[in-house]
């Protein structure tokens, strides 16, 4: 894991792309790769490439970068990441003449790029940030992981495009200027986070999940998707000639590409763990890593101090002594979040308002302080196989009502959501079933994701006056429509389960969830490997039918069964209780005026965007318990703070 970053002026007559601008950008990321730097300058002084080392692969000088490529062919690479499978890629590279200087992976996807130009990312497995100057072909080529796991951002104006692993190294540059890009600021409040290609910084753009960006000397730029989360075109269906695996062969291939994926994300020269819960997943994670070991699984907990519904020390002290592992622990309370807002905002970048950034921050720390470079998390197990209680619910009411209501005329529909709004949000005072009844009305889609946090019905009222007339024409739903209608173009079969896993690989997961993994873990100098979405695993996963996943109120089934031969059933089916932060609390006990302050107070508030009356109903009424707004204002702070730290300060 490492930072890189990146200037081409593709438009200058003449090199003036100096060493002390790219190290200014390079460093703003010291945090990436305490070890070791470096820097080139190519293109006759029109390309600078910055990098900053986290040794986690030969730990020699030898694998530092900018990297060259073979000689005379002038490719270099700068490489954010690590490529599991390049031990194999490299024997056959080295069969057919490739010449190597280190035993890198990052060498590895140089020589395959040689061979094999764009194709390269067909081979390559693992997580992924990559840049390559082709210097023959005059183009620069940036890569992002097939799931999402690494983030790569860039920028593109007058003559000249900067890309890096984190926005504040192209913010390091002079000519970018950060402003608000209100367009995704609309999004940001309904999903926590930006979708891909937009960000909260106007003119940052960040590469999703599975594409390539080509940018040719000409400044032509073309983005192309090289892998998608799609289920299987069939699996088995009646007629094929292929007999659909039963739920045993299901369970066997699952553990088996579990297994699989923990070994290979062992790979390192540097002491590697484990985050354990002590849920399903984590506990997994140990289990499966400990087989494997000699010697004891680091392992690292989180708590806190004074919510206890929210722990599972207990569950997690047991699995540790259970595999014989090192444990650790770390117990927060509320003055550590307080404490932590300041570098919060500096590490996202942009607002991830999920506020497990926050112990997820500091058992991360926890990690690093023990010698720990590398971990392993269970980050994308609930997605694949329906861990989430959220989804059984949605699942339930679309096979039970909604798919059968949708059939009625449009018509019929708008005029009974106009009727039912009202009544619905007086009755139940839910803002979800308000807004609901609406999506019915308005013929879109059920399911939008498993964080909606302000819905189109709620923005309506938190937005001023002058914000509801410039975001009269934009909706969210606008986002997932466009995965909707791909798999609906690709997969017409795909049931709703499907449907919204597909949705969940596209957005929630690598912009929320992955990244704050990142930008949390990195922050302390800290690898992160996720198993559960080695993208074997996910390919797989997405063709396992939806009975095997959810059974009646609960999901999640056919995960828990392929790991019965590896875990208590006590770890397997305890209910589950999920890696949360105690954000309700925040806002209601001794820290909730001060938070309130915080986001009463801000700057933000000069640029007219929200009512703030409707902001002190949601502090009033979360306050004295009417209702749970903690999460909606807790992405409201963030945002807060987010502005004043890099649009006020600039």
């Amino acid at each position: 894991m490492c930072g890189i970053c990146g200037v081409w002026e593709y438009g200058a007559a003449e090199g003036r792309v100096r060493v002390e601008l790219v190290e200014r950008m390079r460093d703003r990321m010291t945090h990436r790769g305490p070890d070791d730097a470096g820097t080139q300058i190519l293109d006759g002084g029109r390309l600078g490439l910055g990098f900053r080392r986290l040794s986690i692969i030969d730990l020699s000088r030898a694998g530092n970068q900018p990297m060259r490529g073979c000689e005379g062919r002038g490719a270099w690479l700068v490489f954010n990441g690590e490529i599991y499978n390049h031990e194999t890629l490299r024997r056959g590279l080295e069969g057919r003449g490739h010449a190597y200087r280190s035993r890198t992976d990052s060498e590895t996807i140089l020589h395959l790029y040689e061979e094999r130009g764009l194709d390269f990312v067909e081979e390559i497995e693992g997580d992924f940030a990559v840049a390559l100057w082709d210097a023959e072909r005059e183009r620069l080529v940036l890569a992002r992981d097939r799931v999402g796991v690494k983030p790569l951002y860039f920028y593109q104006r007058d003559g000249r495009l900067l890309f890096a692993s984190e926005i504040k190294a192209i913010l390091a540059h002079p000519s970018v200027t950060a402003e608000v890009d209100e367009d995704a600021l609309y999004h940001y409040l309904s999903f926590l986070t930006t979708p891909a290609p937009q960000t909260l910084f106007r003119g940052v753009h960040k590469i999703p999940a599975g594409h390539l960006l080509v940018c040719s000397r000409d400044g032509g730029v073309e983005i192309t998707r090289y892998w998608d989360a799609l289920p299987p075109a069939s699996v088995g269906r009646e007629g094929d000639g292929a007999r659909a695996p039963g739920e045993a062969e299901h369970r066997a291939e699952i553990l088996r590409l579990l297994r699989e994926s923990i070994k290979k994300r062992m790979m390192a020269d540097v002491p590697f763990g484990v985050f354990l819960s002590g849920g399903v997943d984590s506990s997994a994670n140990v289990a499966l890593m400990a087989e494997q070991m000699s010697r004891p699984v680091e392992t690292f907990t989180v708590a806190y101090k004074d919510h206890e519904e929210l722990n599972e020390l207990e569950a997690a002290r047991e699995t540790a002594r259970r595999f014989g592992a090192n444990h650790h622990e770390v117990v927060i309370g509320v003055e550590e979040m307080r404490a932590f807002l300041p570098e919060l905002v500096f590490h996202q970048d942009e607002p991830l308002a999920d506020p497990v950034c926050v112990p997820l921050y500091h058992v991360s720390k926890l990690a690093r302080e023990s010698g720990t470079v590398v971990v392993q998390v269970g980050e994308g197990a609930d997605e694949l196989f329906s861990g989430y209680d959220k989804y059984v619910k949605y699942l339930r009411l679309y096979e039970r009502f909604w798919r059968h209501a949708e059939r009625a005329p449009l018509l019929a529909r708008r005029a009974a959501s106009l009727f039912a709004r009202p009544l619905v949000g007086a009755a139940t005072r839910n803002a979800e079933a308000a807004e609901l009844v609406r999506r019915l009305g308005a013929d879109e889609a059920l399911f939008w994701g498993a964080a909606i946090v302000f819905d189109e019905t709620l923005k309506s009222q938190l937005a001023s006056p002058r914000m509801s007339a410039r975001w009269d024409d934009l909706s969210s739903y606008d986002v997932v429509r466009e995965d909707l209608e791909r798999i609906g173009r690709a997969r017409p079969a795909a049931d709703f389960l499907a449907r919204m896993t597909y949705l969940e690989l596209k957005l929630r997961l690598p912009e929320l969830l992955l990244m704050r993994v990142d930008k949390m873990t990195m922050a302390t100098s800290v690898e992160a490997r996720v198993p559960f979405l080695d993208h074997h695993l996910v390919e797989y996963a997405s063709g396992v039918p939806r009975e095997l996943k959810v059974e009646g109120a609960s999901g999640k089934h056919v995960l828990k069964r392929a790991l019965e031969s590896v875990l208590p059933r006590d770890v397997l089916y305890r209910r589950k209780r999920g890696f949360g932060a105690p954000v309700e609390a925040w806002f209601r006990g001794p820290s909730g005026g001060w938070l309130a302050e915080r986001l009463m107070n801000s700057t933000l508030r000069r640029r007219d965007f929200f009512d703030y009356s409707f902001v002190a109903r949601l502090l009033e009424e979360h306050r004295r318990g009417a209702r749970d707004w903690g999460f909606h204002l807790w992405a409201l702070l963030n945002l807060s703070l987010w502005y004043e730290r890099w649009i006020e300060r600039g």
